[in-house]
């Protein structure tokens, strides 16, 4: 399988773990990327009746309306019962790093809002140490430069994201070479540097499941297993 079937048969099996737990009052989130995409199509087939979804991009939110599914804000709602969303890199630990498409803030809020967030990956994405995918933050645009001068003295390489501003307003960093030994440290260390808005790394808020697609087989991985 290319890497875009993976995508698709991971997608469709976190379709199918979820649907059975579908019922009027739930409500799904869902995140930002290729393959939530392709979880997306799969909603838009079924037709599903739940009480609504709540998105974290403008992107996903204009895919959603073909579902007829009522796409909510989350300021509607108590919680999320559902997040489904992808990674760009996961660690055997079910620590993340999302945000190659610029959502990640609204991710992380989604993220920590679900009682189980389910991660659909395909197994190029898997890492023993979290960093070879470059680490997104985002930003406040008057902070740029003093924030890459911080990530600098940490040992990263700090690029700015050229032309994108994030559905918030903001600016994007992304940074290479950097070594994220205990990722839940590292996490807390950036998002206390001044102007930080957040950044990519998904350890306090890990997955709860990840629906791994290799060309074989669709693994199952359990945090709580």
């Amino acid at each position: 399988m290319n890497q875009d079937e993976k995508k698709q048969k991971a997608a469709e099996s976190a379709f199918s773990l979820v649907l059975p737990t579908l019922n009027k009052e739930s409500v799904l989130g869902i995140g930002t990327g290729s393959t939530t995409n392709f979880f997306i199509e799969e909603l838009n087939k079924a037709k599903v009746d739940i009480k609504g979804a709540i998105c974290s991009s403008e992107a996903s939110k204009d895919h959603l309306k073909e579902s007829g599914i009522k796409v909510m804000e989350l300021n509607e709602v108590h919680g999320i019962d559902v997040y489904i969303d992808g990674a760009d890199e996961f660690n055997s630990r079910f620590e993340l790093i999302k945000g190659g498409g610029g959502a990640l803030t609204r991710e992380k809020v989604l993220a920590n809002s679900s009682k189980e967030f389910i991660c659909i990956v395909d197994d190029t994405k898997y890492s023993g140490l979290l960093g070879n995918f470059p680490l997104p933050i985002e930003v406040l645009e008057v902070a740029r430069s003093a924030i890459s001068r911080e990530i600098m003295r940490m040992g990263g390489k700090p690029v700015y994201r050229q032309g994108f501003i994030t559905d918030n307003g903001h600016q994007i960093i992304d940074v290479h070479n950097l070594k994220i030994d205990i990722p839940f440290e590292m996490e807390a260390t950036i998002n206390n540097i001044p102007g930080v808005v957040e950044n990519g790394i998904f350890a306090k808020r890990t997955a709860d499941i990840i629906l791994q697609a290799t060309d074989l087989e669709i693994k199952t991985l359990n945090k709580n297993q």
